[in-house]
């Protein structure tokens, strides 16, 4: 199950379904269903239907509610012979139908719902409940999100932190929507909870890709990751190829059908000695995709969120990183709580590892 600490860092590795401890769908859930006057909800994709209803059930017991989805998953490719006829393809609903279904739903349900403008794309995964708790990590809120792709969460009560994911809302609602329409945020001030240190960036202002490098850059001994897309245009394989030349471990798995493509760094990376693993879609066992995007450094520190390795994720997107931990820490007590949250999160890494990946080059 969860890993706990204190009470008020939670940290979730899913789905239940294909293996891992936890339910994402029934956190997602739980945590809505937990909000007592305020929900704030940023996700790039919404088609479950019991997360909608969450959503909607809040806002039934009068809470205020406010979504921002990702425009793309609104609209068709072609225009439609009858747009008024819900699109359908042999008999089935084709590809984001669900999300227009429950686009109206919320809208009739009177919950102020906004899509993007961005050019690129609005990737944020987040829900902020009662102005003073966090919800967030690389689970879109769909089916597949929840049920087979590969993924995280976690959950920060800290009024703080809850602030900080606040500011980055408004000005979703205000239409800033990646680099063409962003704000000039500052860096969010870094935070204690449940003596763990925690560091939020967030794209295309805090430059998410630095911070990653720079945590990476004070390892002594090993760096474990699961990633869903990793490229050439992340300066983060570079960082890596400069460690395996101090000597430093680095071992990962990655999203098969995103490893093979012609722009990822895998044969870079295998020739300094990354130990790397692709993971692949199996219907027999309902497993999608690897979808996290989640490092664990020096068995201490944690990166999570939205983020993948890639250069428009850090220059264009909407985004955002967590950072669990510090490898600077002093405290007997808090490297212990640390490494006591990263054990946690880097045994699902060596679990994927072993029951669902396959070697690469």
């Amino acid at each position: 199950m969860s890993q706990k600490i204190g009470n008020n860092i939670e940290l979730f590795m899913g789905p239940k379904e294909v293996g891992a401890p936890d339910d994402l769908q029934q956190t997602i859930i739980d945590f809505i269903d937990g909000a007592q006057k305020y929900l704030d909800i940023a996700v790039q994709e919404l088609d479950n239907m019991d997360i909608a209803n969450a959503i909607i059930r809040a806002r039934q017991r009068k809470l205020v509610v406010r979504l921002v989805l990702e425009g793309d998953y609104l609209t068709v490719p072609r225009a439609q012979t009858n747009p008024f006829a819900a699109t359908k393809a042999n008999g089935k609903y084709v590809t984001q139908e669900e999300n227009r279904i429950i686009h109206g739903a919320v809208l009739r349900a009177r919950i102020n719902v906004h899509s993007d403008f961005n050019p690129a794309i609005f990737h944020q995964k987040f829900i902020i409940r009662d102005r003073a708790e966090l919800l967030t990590g690389s689970t879109n809120f769909t089916d597949t999100g929840t049920s087979s792709n590969l993924n995280h969460l976690v959950i920060i009560k800290d009024k703080k932190v809850a602030k900080t994911y606040t500011n980055e809302f408004k000005e979703l609602m205000q239409g800033h929507f990646g680099k063409l329409m962003e704000g000039t945020d500052v860096a969010p001030t870094d935070v204690t909870v449940s003596d763990i240190p925690v560091r939020i960036a967030f794209a295309p202002d805090h430059n998410p890709e630095m911070e990653i490098m720079k945590q990476m850059s004070k390892a002594k001994k090993q760096i474990d990751f699961a990633i869903f897309t990793f490229s050439e245009s992340s300066g983060i394989d570079d960082t890596m190829l400069l460690l395996r030349r101090a000597g430093i471990k680095i071992t990962g798995v990655m999203e098969g059908m995103m490893a093979n493509q012609k722009w990822a760094p895998v044969d870079t990376l295998l020739g300094a000695g990354v130990k790397l693993k692709q993971v692949r879609k199996n219907k027999a066992m309902g497993l999608g995709k690897l979808h996290h995007k989640l490092m664990v450094i020096d068995r201490q520190v944690i990166i999570g969120g939205s983020f993948n390795y890639t250069g428009p994720a850090n220059q264009l997107n909407d985004e955002n990183i967590f950072i669990l931990g510090d490898l600077d820490s002093t405290s007997a007590a808090s490297i212990s709580k640390q490494k006591q949250l990263a054990a946690f999160a880097l045994k699902e890494i060596e679990r994927i590892n072993e029951k669902h990946a396959f070697p690469l080059g």
